[in-house]
């Protein structure tokens, strides 16, 4: 069965085809990020109107480097949310009309559930149950996952996702866009120093986080008096050890909490160096295993959404939704719970 797959829920466009009996045929992803850049942040009629010029090309580009024709493809699954309206009216348009011209089945799919199965997608892909830390710019949760479709969240964010405070503190820092790979980078540079930031909820008891008071505190000592730009490396340092502290603590306390071995970590922030170094070191030292996806695939894509659709179809799930036209700009994960 070929599925394609289409992604176009914020400023990256992907295009993927995913082959159940031969894996990974073809990905391709365009990303907006110089277009937004002189914008500070992602504008969504732009980000719209650039998800329509590139499809055709993409999809083009991807069936050649698959070597396959639009005749072969048995099912177009697409993201129908969450994300931005615009954004994803695109793609399920392109989608659905696709799919009617080829009288295949279009299959509407879930934005994080196709990050919090993308690590299946690895060479060395985890086998169920296992516990999964989604970390992207808008979500941070804790799930227990048993199977495609079977999801328990355990805890979420209350407030800012660990990716959205990374962007809001290097706005912070004057570091532009995007935010957080600009700060990871320069955290490269930073130390121990000056500044101690609170490790938010760290010891809260539960499985949730809370990073808007992180933020603040950055902010205010940002705000103490004029930055070096050595004390601007040791604050974004000791920001990313905050966070990525407290996201390992959390997600081992959940591996525990579940009498789980296997972690996986999914989403942009993912792609984190120091969050992977703590939790490969944390892991190995209690004889526990932790999964990534490829670099390639921490950010928006749609081999992702080509194979989050495919594992519903070979798993019975069958499509989400009642079938009508949709998209859903704000889906909370939990109603995935039991589909």
């Amino acid at each position: 069965m070929l599925v394609l797959g289409i992604e176009s829920s914020c400023d990256e466009t992907g295009v993927a085809l995913y082959d159940t009996a031969r894996g990974l045929r073809g990905h391709a992803v365009h990303t907006q990020v110089a277009m937004h850049e002189a914008y500070g942040g992602v504008v969504p009629e732009l980000a719209s109107r650039d998800h329509i010029r590139r499809l055709v090309p993409l999809l083009r580009a991807v069936l050649a480097q698959a070597g396959a024709h639009k005749s072969d493809i048995d099912a177009v699954a697409y993201t129908a949310g969450p994300g931005l309206a615009g954004a994803l009216l695109v793609g399920a348009s392109f989608a659905e009309a696709l799919a009617k011209a080829l009288a295949v089945p279009a299959l509407p799919v879930h934005h994080l559930e196709g990050h919090l199965l993308s690590p299946l997608l690895a060479t060395d892909p985890p086998a169920f149950p296992f516990v999964a830390l989604l970390v992207s710019g808008g979500h941070t949760q804790l799930m227990r996952v048993t199977a495609v479709g079977a999801y328990e969240l355990l805890g979420e964010s209350l407030d800012d996702a660990a990716g959205e405070a990374f962007d809001k503190t290097a706005k912070l820092l004057e570091l532009g866009y995007p935010g957080g790979p600009a700060l990871a980078k320069l955290a490269e540079q930073g130390g121990p120093g000056r500044f101690r930031l609170p490790r938010p909820m760290l010891n809260s008891g539960d499985f949730d986080f809370s990073f808007s008071g992180l933020k603040t505190a950055v902010l205010t000592a940002a705000r103490e008096r004029p930055l070096s730009a050595a004390e601007k490396a040791q604050l974004a340092w000791e920001f990313q050890e905050a966070v990525t502290e407290v996201l390992a603590v959390k997600a081992l306390a959940a591996l525990k909490h579940c009498g789980l071995a296997r972690l996986v970590v999914a989403g942009g922030v993912g792609a984190n160096r120091r969050l992977r170094e703590r939790l490969d070191a944390a892991t190995a030292a209690r004889h526990l295993r932790v999964f990534y996806p490829e670099l390639e695939l921490c950010t928006d894509n749609g081999a992702m959404i080509a194979f989050c659709g495919a594992q519903r179809l070979m798993a019975g799930a069958g499509p989400l939704g009642s079938g009508a036209f949709a998209i859903r700009p704000r889906w909370p994960l939990q109603e995935l719970m039991g589909v």
